[in-house]
C-alpha cells in the first residue's frame, strides 16, 4: 500500500514515516497542498493520503476536498492538534467533507496502524 503523507511539521512528517515504513508500507511526504498534488500525480497508485489540517498556503479541508473530487478512489485520514477551533471541531470539518478516518494529534504508533487496517 501506498501512503502520502500531508503536513507542514517536518517533525510530524519524520514521526509518521518512520512509522508506516516500519509497518511495511511504501511512503511518500509532501509538506504543502501543491507538493502533494504533484506527488499524487507522478504515483497514480496512491491508495491513502494521511492530511494535517492546520497549515499554511492550503489548508488541509481544502484539500480533502480536492483529493475525493480528483480522486475518489483514494482514502482519506485527516489529523489535527488543532488551531482556533479544538482539534475535534477540525475532524469533525474535514469528515464532512469526505475524510475517511480522523485522529487527534498526538497520536501513537498503534492508533495510527489500527486506523490504517479498518479503512
Amino acid at each position: 500500500m501506498k501512503i502520502l503523507v500531508i503536513d507542514d511539521d517536518q517533525a510530524t512528517l519524520k514521526f509518521i514515516r518512520e512509522i508506516l515504513k516500519h509497518g511495511g508500507f511504501n511512503v511518500l511526504t509532501a509538506d504543502n497542498g501543491r507538493t502533494a498534488f504533484e506527488q499524487l500525480a507522478n504515483n497514480t497508485d496512491v491508495t491513502v493520503v494521511i492530511a494535517d489540517i492546520i497549515m499554511p498556503e492550503q489548508e488541509g479541508i481544502e484539500i480533502i476536498r480536492q483529493i475525493k473530487s480528483e480522486h475518489p478512489h483514494i482514502k482519506i485520514v485527516a489529523i489535527s492538534g488543532g488551531g482556533k477551533m479544538s482539534p475535534e471541531s477540525y475532524l469533525q470539518l474535514a469528515h464532512a467533507m469526505g475524510a475517511d478516518a480522523t485522529l487527534k494529534k498526538p497520536f501513537g504508533h498503534k492508533e495510527l496502524l489500527n486506523t490504517l487496517r479498518y479503512l
